[in-house]
């Protein structure tokens, strides 16, 4: 089905944007989500030999996923990874999601993570938006299409019952009179839809279920019970079962589809044989005809007498007038009766008719053509015979007067054919005589019609006995030698104007020859010296390699090039030599090209003295990348052994087993032991440093580069040194607060059972379940703010510090913010603000001044001018409020 690309995305937005407003489906509703949607998977899993229990735990590892999607389908997907972990199954998921995507349906706030989490919403939404894509879209009703299009169908199948009305895909099926009416409409021998009553919704629902899934091989995926006791049933779950419906009658659809066309194709049929069968027979009635006409009018026997021709010719304008005009409307009407035929045998897909042999409509028009010539004659003798002795003046006339224009048209020419004015002409002005003599040529052929014309009528004269047949025959005799004569002094000179014409186009063809070789020629030598003179720039001995190959190459095609030069300069002296034989002076100048032989030959001398310059230079160059061959290999050898060293210290985990005074000492023995490798790098560095001032930017015998290991190494210092620092406030932590070693080995092995990626950081869940296994119980809320202290940056991570300090802060004994308001409350003599003079007074002068700078002043009844707020400034103190 054709559905515009906007339209497609703008239905799958609508429905994934209402899929983001249920996603606190009512559990009703999602009951029968689960049912409905396992069900209609297993519809189409079980043709690959397997099924689903639990929708939201048998998609998690995306096999099943991926199989289901290949079924309904029909295409391969990628191969899924066999692995268990985590991420093969997000990937699996997530090649499916990708297929989804790719046709056409745009995903939102569907993830892999949270189909392999077992999260049933995400589930079920990707599972209606597969259903959507596969099983509802392709519905086409008319202009509608997808849901629009499956309610149509409802609704026009179901129209004719009574107490139906579909008007959604949820109240409008809650007493299953909906689905008995379609099962009903196309199989009425599975369901009594009269004994049918519409207070029992359970019976009617159920009956439906049973029959659709014992006859129409569609499963049960709804419950009676649950659709009748929810007030608004599902509308996905309805519209999934429904389109299982509209699929498993499209075939019977198609059935009557495929009746009603045979009809059609056998009526088109026996019209067509009953148009051929009327050809045939009036085809054979006008070849009848015609085959008893065309003798009566072959018949030229003469009559002796003119009433006789007479009454022959009121017989022949009978047969025009009365017998014939009939005939001409039966072929004409045969003609179209053909064409009309024609006409619908193409516009149905049928072969074209052919008649029976001898009755095609080019063998009618033949015997037609036949009859009208054999018509024609027959008329002409009639005329000829009534007309004979009147025409016998007019031809005498007729024959003087042709004489006379001939004669006229004859005079001089004869003395004009036996010029020679081409012995001293050129090229273009005998090309010119050549044109004026073709013309008088063709004028001449027009007036042989004139001479012939001029010997018929004084042969007819003759014929027709006329009186003076003798001055006739002389004067007739006396124009036939003359234009005799004209015949041989045309053909003469035509033959001397070719053969001069000839030699000139012979040197014109050496002079395009030339000039089509020595273009090539030209643009080869020039291609050659500007190669031969390239600038050339390599990186390696392979590519320099390349460049001899391709030189060398071009030095065979030398040889080859040099004979071509020669036969270039052989058209030339051919020119010359034709020139030097038949007197010709020649003006110098090709007309075809500016080229001369000169050009040619100094061009080559150019090519021959730049092959040797060329090998000089590559050799040169060959020299050159050997030397940086010799450099990339002194580099990759300590590269080679440099990096793999780097990566290994990276992989080594720094967990060091005693106090953390010993392990600060063993953390400083180790970087030192990694400083002192530092000579290593420095004396690299010299290499690369020598790759680069001559110019090597790759190096296949290694995958190091100077920056891969310059970054490994920072790298791994940089390790090493968050590493110690880490022990150095694991130490602060401990004297601070008072912890004992132990609660810290502790800490320390809890952080890394839950660091899952061993990278030195929990996740928020891996946190949270680190929480729940040392005993605390943790609500939504809870759990926030603890995110809150140890992730104040919303990085989305818990690192072990930040771990050690919130654990340290639930042992240890600290002061609180009320404790610090009380102590403030005792200095105050009991008041709820505290003066410049009293702070000063009781505490040390740095403390003071520091408490005078950051408290507010305090606004409240009765406060003396400077009176500062300590409620605030204590809260602040302890992340509270705003400092």
């Amino acid at each position: 089905i054709d559905i515009p690309p906007h339209h497609l995305e703008a239905s799958y937005m609508t429905q994934e944007e209402d899929w983001d407003r249920d996603l606190l489906l009512d559990p009703a509703w999602e009951k029968q989500q689960r049912k409905t949607f396992t069900a209609w998977c297993n519809s189409h899993l079980r043709k690959a030999g397997t099924q689903i229990e639990n929708i939201e735990e048998d998609f998690r590892n995306g096999l099943k996923l991926m199989l289901l999607l290949e079924v309904i389908s029909g295409e391969r997907l990628p191969k899924p990874d066999k692995g268990k972990m985590r991420f093969h199954k997000i990937a699996n998921v997530n090649k499916a999601l990708d297929f989804i995507c790719s046709k056409g349906v745009k995903l939102v706030s569907i993830g892999a993570e949270e189909i392999v989490d077992g999260n049933v919403k995400m589930t079920l939404g990707m599972i209606w938006t597969i259903i959507l894509r596969f099983a509802i879209q392709d519905i086409s009703v008319e202009e509608t299409s997808a849901k629009e299009g499956l309610l149509l169908w409802c609704q026009r199948k179901t129209a004719p019952y009574r107490n139906v009305n579909v008007q959604n895909f949820h109240i409008s099926w809650k007493d299953g009179l909906a689905l008995c009416a379609l099962i009903h409409r196309h199989r009425p021998d599975l369901i009594d839809y009269s004994k049918l009553r519409k207070d029992d919704p359970v019976g009617n629902l159920n009956t439906a279920f049973e029959v659709a899934e014992k006859f129409l091989d569609i499963p049960k995926m709804l419950d009676a019970e649950d659709i009748v006791n929810t007030p608004k049933p599902d509308e996905k779950a309805i519209m999934t079962y429904v389109s299982c419906f509209y699929h498993a009658f499209a075939g019977a659809e198609q059935a009557e589809t495929a009746a009603n066309r045979i009809c059609k194709v056998l009526a088109v049929n026996q019209e067509n044989e009953k148009l051929m069968e009327e050809y045939e027979k009036l085809a054979s009635e006008l070849l009848e005809w015609i085959r008893r006409t065309i003798p009566w009018l072959e018949n030229r026997a003469a009559e002796q007498t003119m009433r006789a021709m007479q009454q022959k010719l009121e017989d022949f304008r009978d047969y025009r007038r009365i017998h014939k005009p009939p005939r001409v409307q039966e072929k004409c009407q045969l003609e179209i009766n053909f064409n009309t035929l024609q006409t619908k045998l193409r516009l149905s897909n049928r072969p074209a008719f052919m008649p029976s042999e001898g009755k095609m409509v080019s063998d009618i028009a033949n015997a037609w053509k036949g009859l009208e010539q054999v018509e024609k004659g027959y008329e002409e003798w009639l005329l000829t015979e009534i007309r004979r002795l009147e025409r016998l003046d007019h031809l005498a006339e007729k024959f003087k007067q042709k004489c006379n224009m001939h004669e006229a048209w004859t005079s001089g020419k004869e003395d004009l054919l036996s010029q020679k004015d081409y012995e001293s002409a050129s090229l273009m002005e005998i090309r010119a005589l050549m044109r004026k003599h073709e013309a008088f040529e063709s004028d001449l052929a027009a007036h042989q019609d004139r001479v012939e014309q001029i010997a018929a009528i004084a042969q007819e004269l003759n014929e027709l006995d006329y009186h003076d047949a003798a001055t006739v025959n002389a004067r007739c005799q006396g124009i036939c030698d003359q234009w005799d004569n004209l015949g041989t002094l045309t053909q003469k000179r035509r033959d001397s104007l070719e053969r001069v014409e000839k030699l000139w186009e012979t040197i014109d063809q050496l002079y395009l020859e030339f000039a089509k070789r020595a273009a090539p020629f030209n643009n080869w030598m020039d291609g050659a010296m500007e190669d031969l003179q390239d600038m050339f720039i390599v990186h390696s001995i392979e590519e320099i390699q390349s460049l001899i190959t391709a030189h060398d190459q071009f030095k065979a095609t030398l040889p080859e090039a040099d004979k071509e030069r020669m036969a270039t300069m052989g058209i030339h002296n051919e020119i010359l030599k034709i020139a030097q034989t038949y007197g010709i002076k020649l003006s110098g100048i090709n007309p075809y090209t500016n080229l001369s032989p000169q050009d040619i030959s100094t061009k080559w001398d150019t090519v021959k003295h730049l092959v040797p310059l060329r090998d000089q230079m590559l050799q040169e160059e060959v020299a050159r990348q050997q030397a940086n061959e010799r450099l990339r290999r002194q580099f990759a050898a300590q590269a080679n052994i440099i990096g793999p060293w780097i990566q290994t210290k990276m992989e080594v985990r720094l967990d060091i087993a005693g106090s953390l005074e010993e392990q600060m000492n063993s953390l400083k023995q180790y970087e030192q032991n990694i400083i002192n490798y530092k000579s290593n790098i420095d004396k690299l560095e010299g290499d690369h440093q020598l790759s680069q001032e001559s110019l090597i930017f790759d190096n296949k015998h290694t995958n190091y580069t100077m920056e891969h290991i310059r970054v490994g190494w920072e790298q791994l210092l940089t390790t090493i040194a968050r590493t110690i620092n880490e022990v150095e406030n694991q130490i602060l932590t401990r004297d601070a607060k008072g912890i004992s070693q132990e609660q810290l080995n502790e800490f320390r092995a809890s952080f890394n059972h839950f660091d899952r990626k061993r990278n030195g950081m929990m996740d928020p869940d891996d946190f949270r379940a680190c929480l729940i296994s040392m005993g605390y119980d943790l609500g939504e809320v809870e759990f926030a703010r603890i995110m809150t202290l140890v992730d104040p940056n919303n990085t989305g991570v818990v690192t072990f510090q930040a771990f050690i300090d919130f654990m340290t802060r639930e042992t240890a004994e600290t002061d609180t913010a009320e404790q610090v308001m009380a102590s403030f409350k005792i200095l105050a003599s009991d008041k709820n603000y505290i003066t410049v003079d009293e702070l000063r007074r009781e505490l040390p002068p740095e403390q003071a001044e520091y408490c005078i700078s950051r408290m507010t002043r305090y606004i409240g009844p009765d406060s003396p001018p400077g009176a500062l707020d300590y409620i605030s400034f204590s809260s602040a103190l302890y992340g509270e409020s705003d400092l």
